[in-house]
């Protein structure tokens, strides 16, 4: 999808080009991609498998604090011009309310304030039931860019 102009994205931004933006990064070893991005919304997925298990065999919640803040952050950067300005990660909390074994985890990040200085995001985990796995919020700051 292209932004549109009843969208909070101020960056043209389509699947495809996100998820070939996180090839060789942590993102692609752990098997997240991108799967819908809506006129107010970011959704992205991730396996629950190896690399993401934690040694008791069910999902880490290290890997669900780093889906929530990279579909946060990106979600976020999407929404200021690039080359402008950038946002940065400067809190993230999580509470992890169920455990999943196996499967997919998706993350859907949703926007509470879009400010000058900072932003706030709330990126709800779900199993492919739908049933609530994570729920995150995650406070960007907005940089200016050197141009």
């Amino acid at each position: 999808m292209s932004t549109e102009q009843n969208t909070i994205w101020q960056t043209d931004a389509d699947i495809e080009r996100l998820n070939q933006f996180s090839r060789n990064s942590m993102l692609a070893h752990c098997g997240i991609e991108y799967t819908e991005i809506g006129p107010d919304y970011l959704i992205a997925r991730m396996p629950v498998d190896h690399r993401t298990r934690q040694p008791f065999g069910i999902l880490h919640g290290g890997a669900s604090a780093m889906l929530a803040e990279t579909v946060g952050s990106t979600a976020a950067n999407l929404t200021l011009v690039q080359g402008r300005q950038h946002c940065v990660g400067l809190d993230i909390n999580a509470n992890h309310v169920r455990a999943v074994r196996e499967g997919w985890v998706y993350g859907r990040a949703e926007v509470l304030h879009l400010g000058r200085s900072t932003q706030v995001w709330q990126i709800a985990i779900r199993n492919e039931q739908s049933e609530l796995v994570c729920i995150a919020r995650l406070t960007m700051a907005i940089l200016s860019s050197k141009q």
